[in-house]
């Protein structure tokens, strides 16, 4: 599996370089993935690419990013996205095949810290400041959320602190990743306290990966329905429909519950 982060400008090379991508081999495959489901898929890829000796190549980022990417004609072939409404936009755009799209995953919004302790498992600490370890937190202390105008999990947490009256009390002290992937960095770093992140950044088999957490209430967010779609440069490449297909085997699905989705 080769692994490219999200960069506009090397897309853009990538798409001179590869000006025949509309005939690549079929045995390869590049696939547009929403950044909350990056470390899955470097699990998926590998078994996928041993059982059919096809190739996979890998771009991640914010769903909004690759729809308008997609839209000046990126080569992506497949695009799993964080939401419903990006796929279902470009199959009404002619841009991805009709018929193709389905529901990969179900995602969960978390609330998190690094420091064990320091949120509590009813999110309280977004409504006092005051994390479960009973440090106070001041102005000085960013919340970290993606962008909620090209992320999916950014508009979720949007959501929830619309939802609890709290946007106006963390509005000053917001810092905001382009994706959910920079959002997560933001907390990991320590240039936020808190962070809205994907369930699946935080989560291994069952076990949270270290500090602490708040699952936050699915009625608090639209739900983060997952969807995959095939788009017009993978129509009729083996490859590209076999991963596909893929995603929905027992193998994909038990490394997904893995990681928290549902």
């Amino acid at each position: 599996m080769q692994h490219k982060s999200m960069n506009w400008v090397g897309v853009v090379v990538g798409f001179c370089v590869w000006c025949g991508w509309g005939m690549a081999r079929a045995d390869e495959v590049s696939v547009a993935v929403a950044a909350n489901f990056s470390v899955p898929v470097q699990k998926i890829v590998p078994l996928f690419e041993h059982e059919t000796g096809h190739k996979v190549l890998v771009t991640t980022g914010s769903t909004g990013q690759f729809y308008a990417q997609i839209k000046a004609g990126a080569p992506f072939q497949i695009l799993l996205a964080a939401d419903e409404a990006t796929p279902l936009k470009l199959e009404q755009e002619g841009l991805a095949v009709a018929g193709t799209r389905f529901s990969y995953a179900r995602g969960q919004l978390v609330l998190w810290s690094p420091k064990t302790g320091r949120v509590d498992a009813q999110g309280e600490v977004l409504k006092t400041q005051v994390g479960g370890d009973g440090v106070k937190l001041g102005k000085q202390d960013k919340l970290a959320v993606a962008d909620a105008k090209l992320a999916p999990y950014g508009e979720a947490a949007m959501q929830v602190l619309k939802r609890l009256d709290l946007l106006s009390v963390w509005q000053g002290q917001l810092v905001t990743g382009s994706n959910i992937g920079q959002a997560y960095q933001f907390v990991a770093t320590q240039n936020a306290a808190l962070g809205f992140v994907a369930l699946s950044q935080v989560w291994r088999d069952g076990h949270l990966t270290e500090g602490s957490i708040w699952r936050v209430p699915p009625a608090l967010y639209d739900p983060l329905k997952q969807d995959a779609v095939l788009l017009n440069p993978g129509k009729g490449q083996s490859a590209a429909q076999s991963f596909l297909a893929y995603l929905r085997s027992g193998k994909a699905l038990q490394i997904m519950r893995g990681f928290g989705y549902e």
